[in-house]
């Protein structure tokens, strides 16, 4: 069970701030329900509830800054998600995201990095549903780094070039 002022992943909200765990006074909610109230780092305005025995919601706990660093030096040999088949391109990369772990998100931000520069090198568009997967991955893996890290999330992108590209990390 988590606890009130812990960081969690929520697969579908990002990194969250566990604000609260209480019961509900709402309608049709059973009174002796423990709930997590969530707050979204980059959402400020919504609050997520999730019932604390439902295990069908992908909740974890967030990246220490230990993993973060750790996780940045295995970027290099995480393997790609490469799908030759344009309509299993999609579902792949649906499935990994579903997994909500950041090697997942790091292996979708380097395929559709190398897909991006190929096709700019050949003259050609990026794909719009490689931008869009591209964009949700980023968001999901530079916010939950940006509080590990205690860095701006719009600084995570460089912070992770600058250490893969030196190989030395704190």
């Amino acid at each position: 069970m988590f606890k009130k002022g812990e960081y969690v992943v929520c697969r579908n909200n990002g990194i969250c701030k566990v604000t609260d765990i209480t019961t509900l006074n709402m309608e049709n909610t059973p009174k002796d329900r423990l709930y997590y109230i969530l707050k979204p780092v980059y959402a400020e305005s919504s609050t997520v509830y999730i019932p604390v025995d439902n295990h069908k919601v992908a909740l974890r706990a967030a990246l220490s800054a230990e993993e973060a660093h750790a996780l940045i030096n295995r970027i290099p040999s995480l393997d790609l998600v490469w799908v030759e088949n344009e309509k299993q391109r999609e579902h792949t990369y649906k499935e990994c995201l579903k997994q909500n772990t950041c090697e997942d998100y790091v292996r979708i931000i380097k395929t559709l990095y190398l897909r991006k520069q190929t096709r700019l090198s050949k003259g050609q568009k990026i794909i719009g549903l490689d931008e869009r997967y591209l964009r949700l991955a980023e968001d999901f893996l530079y916010g939950e780094l940006a509080v590990a890290l205690g860095i701006p999330k719009q600084k995570v992108e460089d912070y992770i070039r600058e250490a893969v590209e030196s190989r030395v990390l704190p």
